[in-house]
């Protein structure tokens, strides 16, 4: 037998060996199981569009230094967000965007469309962007974070009041969507606060239908869900009527073992209503990645919200790209999901300084999140907590 023809034998042999092995390890239990969590953990992630960011700081002074966490509705074929600047003088106030396809936004309103009354009134030398000063997203005072709801015939949004670290309050306003889409914002009924004084809360959202004729308020997911109800949202405002919430920090809660959201923080946009549960998305820190805010998905029962139904075992989205850690590092921050034709947009914002959107079918999205969704939410110690 010649050298060339055993050569050629034992290549062809080698061959058999390597696609053998190949075809073995692709038809493993490991691997296939493996394979099914990656394309199940694809499903679920949202998609970041290209166009991000799809707002960004201005020219007018009342967002030069940021434009971000945008609320969102949809009402006459537009994507509506109101959206929290921060101007040069360090107060936020919420400006407006709007948009035919979701995504691109060339109705920017030149004013805001409502201010804070009678923000602090502090030194000169201390009215002022600084981030490192005020890291509330570098602004010192106004109207922080809002989230909206289109219910029955009015727009409500609710937001943060933030005047100082000693005061953080949650208020609500509300408008007639005839006079939101025509833009009379000075419209507005409210503010009506609805947290209690003496008491720091954020991040309060509305559910965006009544829940056995009455407003649902979702004050709280950490260390358990929270839901209040009221009759009227331009009733709360008394010392009688304002919402008993959990008071702690977040970040002092237990962490949260074998699982990436070892610190929950916050509910996101607005619960989102499907036939299968209420989307809700959160917000939420891994304590092997610190310092890095990721976005979490929740399905909640329709007739009982307090009760998860399932949950995603990873990130929806996290901080990975350029305009997500080009301000403050490693924050995506979602206050706005609408959906469109069977697509879930979800808006955020990125470091703190930029608006953007992300995507997913919604169909497929709740299938991957009912297939791998781990029900529990409770930390370990939140009985005792």
């Amino acid at each position: 037998m010649s050298l060339s023809l055993l050569a050629n034998i034992l290549a062809l042999l080698f061959s058999f060996f390597v696609v053998g092995a190949l075809f073995g390890a692709l038809f493993s239990k490991p691997f296939r199981k493996r394979l099914v969590e990656v394309l199940h953990l694809q499903r679920l992630l949202l998609a970041k569009s290209d166009r991000n960011p799809i707002l960004a700081p201005g020219k007018n002074p009342w967002t030069a230094e940021a434009v971000m966490n945008p609320a969102a509705v949809v009402l006459a074929n537009r994507t509506h967000l109101i959206y929290r600047a921060v101007g040069m003088d360090g107060v936020s106030r919420l400006g407006y965007a709007g948009s035919a396809d979701g995504v691109v936004f060339d109705a920017q309103l030149p004013y805001p469309v409502y201010v804070a009354q009678n923000p602090r009134n502090l030194p000169d030398h201390m009215r002022r962007y600084s981030p490192i000063l005020y890291p509330s997203g570098g602004s010192w005072g106004g109207c922080e974070d809002p989230r909206a709801v289109a219910l029955e015939d009015r727009v409500y949004i609710t937001f943060n009041m933030f005047d100082g670290w000693d005061f953080i309050r949650v208020a609500a306003i509300s408008i007639a969507q005839d006079d939101f889409i025509a833009h009379r914002f000075g419209e507005w009924k409210g503010p009506h606060i609805l947290s209690r004084p003496g008491e720091i809360h954020k991040n309060w959202v509305l559910f965006p239908e009544k829940i056995n004729g009455r407003f649902a308020i979702l004050h709280s997911i950490a260390p358990e869900i929270e839901i209040a109800y009221r009759d009227s949202i331009e009733g709360i405002g008394t010392e009688e009527s304002f919402i008993e919430s959990w008071v702690g920090a977040r970040g002092g809660l237990p962490a949260r073992e074998n699982t990436w959201d070892s610190f929950i923080r916050s509910a996101g946009p607005p619960p989102v209503k499907t036939d299968r549960g209420w989307l809700l998305l959160y917000h939420a820190i891994d304590e092997h990645d610190p310092g890095r805010y990721k976005l979490g998905a929740l399905l909640l029962d329709l007739s009982d919200p307090t009760k998860v139904l399932h949950r995603a075992a990873l990130p929806i989205l996290s901080p990975d790209e350029h305009y997500e850690n080009n301000g403050k590092p490693g924050i995506v921050y979602a206050c706005g999901a609408v959906v469109r034709d069977g697509t879930l947009f979800v808006y955020y914002g990125g470091a703190d300084r930029v608006v953007c959107v992300a995507t997913a079918p919604l169909g497929s999205f709740l299938d991957a999140l009912i297939e791998g969704g781990n029900p529990s939410l409770e930390s370990r110690s939140a009985q005792t907590v």
